[in-house]
């Protein structure tokens, strides 16, 4: 064999090596396709994760490392098939050691790394605390078995009371699962993320894990379904729609109201749903920043 064509396989095999090793930690430029034309949102600040199961990037999360928990996850909707899989929770080993691998790992029995334990949410963070963990990126709205398994990973989770998660939220997600699933005919870009609150108090486990006080999601769906929606009167819900729900039925109501019918245990966690403006228009009052979910606001070529 000659030198160069030996040459040429060992180039070849450092390749193979380093994308298998590639930092999925710290930069968006690997998983853009799920973002509407490659545009991460603007005005949001943390470390970008590429979310990667089974060597497949399938998502991605813009993570705070002193909150341990993400400020959104973004991903591409499909239609879910088959039951919930079960949760087994994993970890982002490059969170801890940017020199590990980029695979999301399950947590490993015993006494977890301190590197692990210092960089990102841990099981033990949520056990007792008095909060689910919420999907950002849920299960449900993802077809194959390894998308809706990855979504188990506490870097697309957040704490989310109960009435919440178990409430008008998870309504809400049934909403955009049968939305999409009916109306949109291409590719429908899903953000979800979190607003904070306008003080530092509020946290799981002492100070390890923040609770947001509000969670957000906006869909855009560039290519639908134009007819169907003039026919039952849905068209405002098309290209894109939001939603703002509460996790503390103590906040004002000033971005939510509260229906005083819900049931007991949803009361004070309502969902206001809203136009894509509207939403911007609230997280810029409380980022204190001009905040854009979707290039040009989903305006895609039809």
């Amino acid at each position: 064999m000659s030198y160069l064509c030996a040459g040429g396989l060992v180039l070849l095999a450092l390749a193979g090596l380093l994308s298998l090793s590639e930092a999925d930690v710290g930069d968006f430029f690997p998983c853009l396709n799920f973002f509407y034309r490659s545009w991460p949102p603007k005005g949001l600040s943390g470390t970008p994760i590429c979310q990667r199961y089974e060597n497949q990037y399938r998502f991605a999360s813009l993570y705070r490392r002193q909150r341990r928990s993400p400020i959104f996850s973004a991903y591409i909707y499909s239609q879910p098939e088959g039951k919930r899989p079960s949760s087994q929770w994993k970890f982002e080993p490059q969170l801890a050691n940017a020199t590990e691998d980029g695979n999301m790992a399950p947590f490993p029995p015993g006494v977890l790394n301190p590197n692990i334990v210092n960089s990102q949410a841990v099981q033990l963070d949520y056990i007792n605390s008095s909060y689910t963990r919420g999907h950002l990126n849920p299960s449900l709205h993802h077809r194959t078995h390894e998308d809706r398994v990855s979504t188990f990973t506490l870097t697309n989770v957040v704490p989310q009371k109960f009435g919440s998660n178990n409430g008008p939220w998870e309504i809400l997600e049934d909403m955009v699962n049968h939305s999409l699933g009916s109306y949109c005919l291409g590719e429908a870009y899903v953000v979800t993320g979190v607003i904070p609150y306008q003080d530092d108090k509020h946290w799981i486990k002492g100070h390890r894990v923040a609770v947001p006080e509000y969670l957000w999601s906006a869909y855009c769906c560039p290519k639908y379904n134009e007819s169907l929606l003039n026919k039952f009167n849905l068209s405002e819900f098309f290209p894109t729609y939001a939603a703002i729900g509460r996790n503390d039925r103590n906040s004002t109501e000033e971005i939510v109201p509260i229906d005083k019918s819900s049931q007991k245990k949803f009361w004070g966690y309502d969902v206001r749903r809203m136009p894509l403006d509207t939403l911007e228009m609230y997280l810029k009052q409380r980022f204190g920043t001009v905040i854009n979910v979707f290039y040009e606001n989903c305006s895609g070529l039809r």
